[in-house]
């Protein structure tokens, strides 16, 4: 499922939407017209208090303590993923890129690092998912990771002809490589069919994730990240996340949270009240109407 349909599925577990409505709510939300909606009108927003500038420093710095804590957390939290231990791949799976099939190792391109970005393409799509693209449109120039030793790739069921085509329509020139007639996609859990691998996304089985009222994430495409680290030869699986986990990588949401009106979705608070729910006003980048 992308990002745009999790944001839904996040808000009906929080009990905002109600889960059996859900379905319909992601999927209207999906087909939704290529034109953005109406822009949200001053009566519906709910603007900060107005106060003197001593009010507001008080506020900022009571506030200022809560982000110091928070980037604590955060330094920490990355210190403990740094030190999860790590798994041998032992497929040879095999893409397909611009130059031609390429194994996993390839992806490195000679670094020590890799990260893949799980893209949703459906063979049968004629285009990208829209959330998916708003990830890749926050990329910023790979030289920076290059420089740490890392490669960053994206990998989709589509064909390559496919993502060709709409990656030069999108502009971007990351590496992109078709994972179609491989399992890869369905061993990292974003791509579903009991057929084909038991059915797992966000560390949740088919079972537990029906149990969870969640039937959309068991079937079709979803995405994550996924990293690996290689030693010489082998090559090591270290980290994947999905779902929200995601969410760091949305550039313009990071920008948008600094704002006082924020995303500008239903669902956040105190000052989110618009007429965008959930994602629902994302388009691909060229078909915004400004």
């Amino acid at each position: 499922m992308c990002p745009l349909c999790f944001s839904a599925a996040t808000l009906a577990v929080a009990g905002v939407v109600p889960a059996g409505a859900l379905s319909a709510v992601a999927w209207r939300l999906l087909r939704a017209p290529a034109h953005p909606p109406a822009e949200p009108t001053e009566a519906l927003m709910d603007y900060p208090q107005a106060v003197s500038r001593d009010e507001w420093l008080a506020a900022r710095n009571r506030l200022l303590a809560q982000e110091k804590s928070f980037t604590r957390q955060r330094d920490e939290l990355a210190a403990a993923r740094r030190a999860l231990p790590m798994v041998k791949i032992e497929k040879d799976y095999v893409f397909e890129g611009s130059a031609g099939p390429a194994r996993l190792a390839d992806l490195f391109e000679g670094r020590r690092q890799l990260i893949v970005y799980h893209f949703m393409f459906d063979p049968s799509w004629d285009e990208g998912c829209r959330s998916c693209s708003f990830v890749v449109d926050s990329i910023g120039h790979l030289s920076h990771l290059h420089a740490r030793d890392t490669s960053l790739a994206l990998v989709s069921r589509a064909p390559l002809a496919k993502l060709e085509a709409f990656k030069k329509r999108m502009g971007w020139t990351l590496p992109w490589y078709s994972s179609q007639g491989s399992s890869f996609n369905y061993d990292f859990h974003v791509s579903h069919d009991d057929a084909v691998a038991p059915v797992e996304y966000n560390y949740l089985s088919k079972a537990e994730l029906l149990a969870k009222g969640e039937p959309y994430f068991t079937q079709g495409e979803s995405h994550g990240v996924s990293t690996f680290l290689r030693d010489g030869d082998q090559v090591f699986h270290t980290y994947s996340t999905y779902a929200r986990g995601c969410d760091v990588l949305l550039g313009a949401y990071n920008w948008l949270d600094l704002t006082a009106l924020g995303r500008q979705e239903d669902w956040e608070q105190p000052r989110g009240r618009s007429n965008s729910p959930f994602m629902g006003w994302l388009r691909h980048h060229d078909k915004y109407a400004v």
